[in-house]
């Protein structure tokens, strides 16, 4: 309704000027609601799932610096571990920001955010896995305490008292993870029992609790942490762990149910604690990003989604019936790569293609596959 046809309503302009008045501080309270506040800046912190250089910068002569590894989007490798953009880039997208940089880069100008996440990267600290007899498995010693201490490095650089640092990163998105994946993957990798994986789940979560109160100390307020994928349905995971058992299998996805069960056991302490966390600290905002539950729907209803190929076979890969071999990873001599990576989920037997990673995305910035959605009205 326009202003002059609320006007026509009413006889006098007393009368007038109040109604006027009030559907305009209404529409205020609407606005301020219910339309989303751009953030300023993004800071990720991760694993290969969100890594957008950091481990190419440490290690030049990863695969991951050859084609195809970026041949969809970018036309070259850039550290990411896909054919093109990964879910943090759409984010960043989504709020018209740039990509975030490597926070290991040179000459970066970090304002709009960093990305601390390296491929590779555990929640828990290398120590953990030395003392278990993994450490050579786990070779990696960037951990979630590694890369927070980066960000504590970077922040002086960013604001320079108490004031600003509150009022920059009141404006800031962080994403803590996805994060705990690789502290699972390393002693599965050697097929150490479920058994004794399921026993490290608690002490990654407190891991992730810990990242999060030091964040809120340094004065974050918004807060998106993403739970596990299902791991079951990996060409890696599915070539690893082939059993002649159906019952080993889910009949709807093929995927292997004792690891994704594994996963939503993780993923259950997780969201645990960030109802835990609600309610110590009521006027932060905490979101659950439910990557089990954007990628799960895609195993089991591919071709709905678009995705012509499945999801466990991979787009690039050295063979086998999910054209993955642990001898011949795509980017390394041998390797294959498929024409179309956009009717694929599984790029390279463990990461997802661009095309999965904009579908995962959608699911989170508008939901239903976060609680609340990224996109949804900030409430401080």
């Amino acid at each position: 309704m326009h202003k002059g046809e609320r006007f026509s309503f009413f006889s006098t302009v007393t009368m007038s000027l109040s109604i006027f008045i009030f559907f305009h501080l209404l529409s205020y309270f609407h606005f301020s609601f219910s339309v989303p506040q751009p953030y300023t800046s993004i800071f990720n912190f991760g694993d290969s799932l969100s890594d957008t250089g950091n481990l190419l910068i440490l290690n030049a002569s990863a695969p991951i610096g050859r084609l195809p590894y970026g041949m969809t989007f970018f036309g070259r490798p850039t550290g990411r571990f896909s054919d093109g953009r990964l879910i943090i880039d759409f984010i960043a997208e989504a709020f018209g920001l740039p990509f975030l940089p490597p926070s290991l880069a040179r000459g970066q100008d970090f304002r709009h955010g960093a990305d601390f996440a390296v491929s590779g990267a555990t929640a828990l600290d290398i120590e953990f896995f030395r003392r278990r007899g993994l450490g050579a498995v786990a070779r990696v010693n960037q951990s979630l305490g590694v890369q927070l201490r980066w960000f504590e490095e970077l922040k002086p650089s960013l604001c320079n008292s108490t004031r600003s640092c509150k009022d920059y990163f009141s404006k800031s998105l962080f994403m803590v993870g996805e994060i705990g994946g690789n502290d699972y993957n390393v002693p599965l990798s050697v097929k150490r029992s479920l058994k004794e994986v399921r026993s490290y789940v608690p002490k990654v979560i407190e891991t992730v609790s810990m990242a999060i109160e030091r964040l809120i100390e340094h004065g974050a307020v918004d807060l998106v942490v993403p739970g596990n994928p299902p791991i079951g349905c990996y060409g890696a995971f599915l070539t690893l762990y082939e059993s002649p058992n159906k019952e080993d299998y889910d009949p709807r996805t093929g995927c292997l149910k004792k690891l994704n069960d594994l996963m939503r056991y993780h993923n259950k302490l997780l969201r645990r604690l960030l109802e835990q966390l609600r309610i110590k600290y009521p006027r932060l905002r905490f979101t659950y990003a439910d990557y089990y539950g954007a990628a799960i729907r895609l195993a089991r209803h591919p071709k709905r989604y678009g995705f012509s190929n499945g999801v466990s076979r991979a787009c690039c890969g050295g063979g086998g019936p999910y054209n993955f071999n642990s001898t011949v990873i795509c980017g390394q001599p041998g390797y294959n790569v498929c024409k179309d990576p956009s009717t694929y989920v599984s790029w390279d037997g463990i990461h997802s293609t661009e095309a999965a990673h904009r579908s995962i995305a959608m699911g989170l910035l508008h939901g239903p596959y976060t609680d609340p959605p990224i996109m949804s009205a900030r409430l401080h």
